[in-house]
């Protein structure tokens, strides 16, 4: 009769001997030492680490372990933010030679001549403009062009504009005064509308002087100009000189017609 063997020690249906050799605590423990490892990795990636200390820390072991490391000498040194102490500037020379545009701050650039040549330029560029654009008044001797320092002049003849003795336009001029407003229009400037006269006095009674007279000239003039929208008040200056700036001598019946004008500046700065 055979004697049978405890059930502890007998294998269940299901058991190997893998089960046999790891104890069942061992998954437990597996997982804790995994989310312990998980755990630090985190607080070692969210640590700040003071660079300072760090490198304090560091030049320390270097003394402690008598590491000394070579110190160049006559080098050119600078300030480095991040080591907080001398370091050596690199040497990074390159074989390739470029040239780079140098900026001059002195002040030999800043000369008036340089401004002279621009305001010159920019006058010539005005005066071409209104040749181009008043070429049949030119042509008719209607208006003349010319250039001053620091203005381009539309000089507007009283025989072609003016009755003697009087402000109001002649009607036939009303088309000459549409294309200087037109191109007076093109232009972002402030102009200038003066007004002058011959010396005769005045023997009519609408105005009691030349200065009247011219002033009042030049005030038909600004008041046709502004006709076209894209001209406004606050461009317009007006001026009256009477016979104070006489072109030619007022001694001549051809000097007087001369004088006899209004003029409108665009001021070139």
């Amino acid at each position: 009769m055979s004697v049978a063997e405890p059930d502890s020690e007998r294998p269940g249906p299901n058991t190997t001997a893998k089960d046999k050799l790891i104890p069942r605590y061992m998954g437990t423990f597996a997982d804790l030492m995994t989310l312990l490892l998980c755990f630090f990795v985190l607080l070692v990636a969210m640590a700040e680490i003071d660079a300072l200390k760090y490198k304090m820390v560091v030049n320390s072991m270097e003394d402690a372990f008598g590491i000394d490391r070579p110190k160049p000498e006559d080098i050119v040194k600078a300030t480095s933010v991040i080591q907080q102490r001398f370091s050596p500037n690199p040497d990074r020379a390159t074989p390739l030679e470029s040239i780079r545009q140098a900026s001059v701050t002195d002040s030999e650039v800043l000369k008036t001549e340089d401004a002279e040549v621009y305001r010159t330029a920019k006058a010539n560029t005005i005066r071409d403009s209104l040749q181009s654009a008043l070429k049949t008044a030119l042509d008719q001797k209607l208006v003349t062009l010319e250039t001053m320092q620091d203005r381009v002049l539309i000089r507007i003849n009283e025989q072609a504009s003016f009755p003697s003795g009087s402000a109001a336009l002649k009607p036939g001029f009303a088309p000459v005064l549409q294309q200087i407003a037109e191109a007076l229009a093109e232009m972002d400037a402030e102009f200038v509308v003066a007004g002058h006269t011959d010396n005769v006095p005045l023997r009519t009674g609408l105005y009691r002087s030349n200065w009247e007279l011219s002033g009042a000239r030049a005030t038909s003039v600004v008041h046709a100009l502004l006709a076209d929208r894209r001209l406004v008040e606050d461009q317009f200056r007006i001026e009256a000189y009477a016979d104070t700036q006489p072109l030619e001598s007022n001694e001549s019946a051809a000097g007087r017609a001369m004088n006899r004008r209004v003029e409108i500046g665009i001021i070139n700065t």
